[in-house]
């Protein structure tokens, strides 16, 4: 799981850096200048909590958050059914009827 969520946190990396270089301006020396309306409105975003963001921009957030519960919905999913089958298992010897169920 660690692996598959690292890997998740460099596609948000990267993606965040495609999206900050293809608004920003490419000078001479290979340096970037970021407009200084995106520079006043990321500054305001970070210096907001979450719950303060207008809807639109939690929206955002929340596409990110999504992404994360994909990987660990996996997890838990194979954790409840790993957990189901074991139950399965001890019930049945508890209850000393440790033949296959047949239909």
């Amino acid at each position: 799981m660690r692996e598959e969520l690292a890997a998740l946190a460099h596609d948000q990396w990267a993606g965040w850096m495609r999206y900050l270089f293809d608004l920003s301006r490419d000078n001479a020396d290979g340096s970037i200048t970021v407009p200084s309306r995106l520079v006043a409105r990321w500054r305001r975003q970070m210096a907001t909590p979450y719950a303060q963001l207008p809807p639109n921009e939690q929206d955002s957030d929340r596409v990110e958050a999504n992404r994360v519960l994909a990987v660990l919905s996996t997890y838990v999913k194979l954790e409840v059914l790993e957990m189901e089958v074991q139950n399965a298992i001890e019930a049945r010897l508890q209850s000393g009827n440790n033949q296959p169920e047949h239909s």
